[in-house]
């Protein structure tokens, strides 16, 4: 059968113009559309004539219907037949943008996962007041889930019910769909790295705190500084990881105004008060009880010098000594026979103010006796570094860079005394890695302070006192642990693993290594630090 080129657009007004769902029903509307349409193309004849002629039109259209659904239909069955079969991805299905139709799971896994790496940020970028901060994946442990993204995007017109099956089938094919795989990351590992940038921010937070230096007690007082928008900062950093177009170059960290706590004069009369004792020690069994020296301070006396000058950078207040009449230090070696561990790192000779602030810090620590149980605080034995207490300037790393800072230096006797008392099995409380790798020690095995915010601690979990004694001379540091070896002694050292070297940073993990007889017993991770380079 010849149709003319009217025809043919009759027919396709007329599918435009049709109710199809109600088709095969008579639709009065829908033929009072066709016969609106048969006049316009037939110059407005009389309606009888489309009465004559409405039929063939229909049956052609019919006709043409039946076989253009046919054909659509049964090449759609045949594409999900086939498919099904397969066993592969339908059609229309993207992971991330990528095209994962008509592959199996695993060629799916392997192309994304593939195509992600290549695309995936290797780095953030944080900045604040011009200092910048590079955050690595693998910092945090970040990737996409990609199976689960791909076993989702296999689940789709495969749940055994042919019609719904169909239906999604179909509706996939029109529509094509774009799955967002999740993003795992450590979220602990995530919050504990923004804690280290937090503290190297140019206007760091300082709390209140103390400390005793000769017959006196000194409180800092507190200053406003920076803190980091935890919730919001993280939000941006998953935001730029998913953006794997990384049109984001760099993240502005978001902060506030953060206010330190209030001066607890109680608190610190409670951890400052002592009872004298005198020391003594046993040989059946063998123990040693430390000396304690009586200490108190007129706590109302301090209470009024603080409401009557609440913004005072210090407060002064004698101590009231009491000592002891026998001393550890009085007990000599027998009270400590054994040496633990010692460790040693090496200084310039030529840089007199630095090494000044070295023997100075080391002299406030040598000879601390530390009781089982006890929490030794570098800040609180050490003592604020000022220079009444004789520190002079030296290189600290400040402001994500390196300038001359009061007390400079005395991180490596820090650093030094971490690597003795992780060989003698000690407990860490606190522990935070600089900015930079240091010079005078490998990355992952040095402990910073700072005054006012960040702490070194450890606690003695052995069954015995420890003595800590210190020396700086001849170009070398160094710190002994004395106690007493018990029978179960083992080799431990402080081992690191370099996860990730770029251009802008470096990351490791340091882990504590036991040994016995020269076997690896056990292998405790410590930390994940990651350094700037490049100062």
């Amino acid at each position: 059968m010849i149709f003319t080129f009217k025809y043919v657009n009759i027919i396709f007004l007329v599918l435009k113009n049709v109710d199809y769902y109600n088709f095969l029903q008579y639709n009065e509307m829908d033929f009072r559309n066709i016969r609106y349409i048969y006049m316009l193309y037939n110059d407005n004849k009389d309606e009888n004539e489309y009465s004559v002629k409405h039929t063939k039109i229909f049956l052609v259209f019919i006709i043409l219907l039946a076989i253009v659904m046919g054909i659509i239909l049964s090449s759609i069955i045949v594409f999900y037949h086939n498919e099904q079969k397969a066993d592969i991805i339908q059609s229309g299905i993207y992971i991330k943008g990528i095209n994962v139709s008509g592959l199996t799971r695993d060629e799916a896994i392997v192309l994304v996962k593939s195509t992600l790496n290549d695309k995936m940020n290797s780095h953030i970028e944080l900045l604040y007041k011009n200092n910048n901060y590079y955050l690595e994946i693998e910092q945090f442990g970040a990737f996409f889930d990609v199976e689960s993204a791909v076993d989702y995007a296999f689940s789709f017109a495969k749940s055994g019910n042919f019609i719904e099956d169909m239906h999604e089938y179909i509706s996939i094919l029109i529509n094509n769909i774009d799955i967002e795989p999740k993003l795992i990351y450590n979220d602990t590992a995530l919050t504990e790295y923004l804690e280290t940038i937090e503290i190297y921010l140019p206007d760091q937070l300082e709390q209140p705190d103390y400390y005793i230096e000769d017959d006196k007690l000194y409180i800092t007082n507190g200053k406003i500084g920076a803190g980091i928008e935890y919730d919001k900062l993280k939000k941006e950093i998953i935001s730029s990881v998913q953006d794997i177009s990384y049109t984001k170059k760099y993240i502005e960290i978001p902060t506030y105004d953060k206010v330190p706590d209030e001066i607890n004069v109680d608190k610190i009369h409670d951890e400052v008060y002592r009872e004298v004792k005198n020391a003594y020690f046993t040989t059946e069994p063998y123990a040693v009880f430390a000396d304690v020296t009586g200490i108190d301070f007129n706590v109302d006396m301090l209470k009024d010098k603080i409401i009557n000058n609440p913004n005072d950078e210090e407060y002064e207040q004698d101590l009231i000594y009491t000592k002891a009449d026998v001393t550890v230090n009085d007990l000599g070696k027998e009270a400590f026979p054994d040496l633990l561990a010692t460790f040693s790192t090496n200084y310039v000779t030529s840089n007199t103010d630095r090494t000044t602030n070295l023997r100075l810090a080391a002299g406030k620590i040598n000879g601390t006796v530390v009781m089982p149980g006890e929490i030794f605080s570098y800040n609180k034995v050490v003592g604020k570094r000022t220079v009444s207490a004789g520190y002079k300037e030296a290189a600290v790393y400040q402001d994500g860079g390196v300038t001359n800072g009061l007390g400079g230096g005395i991180c490596q006797i820090s650093t030094t005394l971490y690597n003795a008392v992780i060989k003698a099995n000690m407990e860490i409380e606190t522990r935070r890695n600089h900015m930079f790798v240091p010079s005078y020690i490998g990355a992952g095995k040095d402990a910073t302070v700072v005054w006012g915010s960040t702490d070194f601690k450890f606690k003695n979990r052995r069954d015995y006192p420890i003595k800590i004694e210190t020396s700086v001379s001849g170009g070398v540091a160094r710190v002994d642990i004395y106690g007493l070896r018990t029978n179960n002694e083992y080799d431990i050292s402080l081992e690191t693993k370099t996860i990730k070297s770029s251009s802008t940073s470096l990351v490791v993990e340091s882990y504590r290594v036991t040994r016995l007889n020269g076997e690896i017993i056990k292998k405790e991770k410590l930390y994940t630090d990651t350094y700037k380079k490049g100062h």
